[in-house]
């Protein structure tokens, strides 16, 4: 499978200018550049801030299409690309379960899973740090011409924002909590957006991972730029312990999802197989996304509170 080529996706590309409906920004490329003045200083935990910048220096799957930014053309092929490559994540979400239901996405981004929620009829509200990829998400809603809310709330202060005293039936964050500074203190302050029967859909990075394996190689990174300030790993007992101290039981935990394609023809939208990815049986290939995808997928409910 192959698309058009990105005339953005090609490594070296110094700076491109995105125009979203009214609004126009203006985003450095460069991921030499993006790796000095992002990566900080590794050696103490990153400062929120650090987490901002670097989200707001390109926002997760900008880069999915190469069609003018904002339009619906471009939202479509994001769509498209996203739920190809991880294809699992319409099943984690179940978007038509939540029809009439209050969800809380944490972490929206540039909207796809937002949109989704919208569309099967959710009464959805997102929350974000980068201002960016918020404005995108919002831009995304007017252009589906669909409801929803989004604020800009540090989910880890969430009890100094408008959402104190909401409570929501699904809260559910993909690859986010991860990426804040101190995820315990995010959850707890998730845990009191809760009822009794609120159900929690997180995804997690996996520590037992085919992923987490090349990174700790040098064969790899976290994420598709460099210098990313925090990606926290989880074993599935170092999870059900985080969330426990955050008030929430575990009911289910699953992995999947390994990244088979050779990075350099995948930026310019050609979908060509690791060779000892492409050698595996499709049955062999998706035992190892169950025992070593680098996604945990975890669905969790609040326990009693004291």
């Amino acid at each position: 499978m192959s698309l058009p080529k990105n005339k953005h996706g090609v490594a070296g590309a110094s700076s491109v200018r995105l125009d979203a409906g009214k609004r126009s920004y203006l985003l450095t490329l460069t991921e030499n550049k993006a790796n000095l003045e992002l990566k900080g200083d590794m050696t103490t935990t990153p400062k929120i801030e650090e987490v901002r910048a670097y989200w707001d220096s390109r926002p997760c799957n900008l880069r999915h299409s190469n069609a003018l930014v904002g339009t619906r053309q471009y939202f479509d092929e994001v769509e498209a690309r996203k739920y190809f490559v991880e294809s699992h994540i319409p099943e984690f979400a179940d978007f038509e379960a939540w029809r009439g239901k209050r969800v809380l996405e944490v972490g929206c981004g540039i909207g796809t899973d937002a949109v989704n929620f919208a569309r099967h009829g959710a009464n959805y509200t997102g929350i974000e740090l980068s201002k960016l990829s918020l404005e995108l998400a919002r831009e995304r809603f007017q252009v589906y011409e669909l409801e929803g809310r989004f604020m800009e709330v540090d989910t880890e202060l969430i009890e100094d924002s408008p959402l104190q005293g909401e409570t929501f039936d699904l809260i559910y964050s993909f690859g986010v909590l991860h990426h804040t500074p101190n995820p315990e203190r995010a959850l707890r302050a998730l845990r009191g957006l809760c009822h009794d029967s609120t159900e929690l859909r997180i995804m997690l990075y996996a520590k037992r991972s085919w992923k987490a394996a090349m990174i700790a190689a040098g064969l790899d990174q976290p994420e598709a730029q460099n210098g990313c300030p925090i990606a926290l790993t989880f074993t599935e007992g170092e999870a059900v312990t985080l969330l426990a101290d955050a008030g929430f039981a575990i009911a289910e935990v699953s992995q999947d999802h390994v990244f088979p394609y050779q990075v350099d023809p995948y930026r310019n939208y050609e979908y060509v197989r690791e060779p000892w990815f492409d050698s595996m049986p499709t049955q062999v290939f998706q035992a190892l996304e169950m025992h070593l995808g680098w996604h945990l997928l975890i669905s969790a409910h609040p326990t009693s509170k004291n």
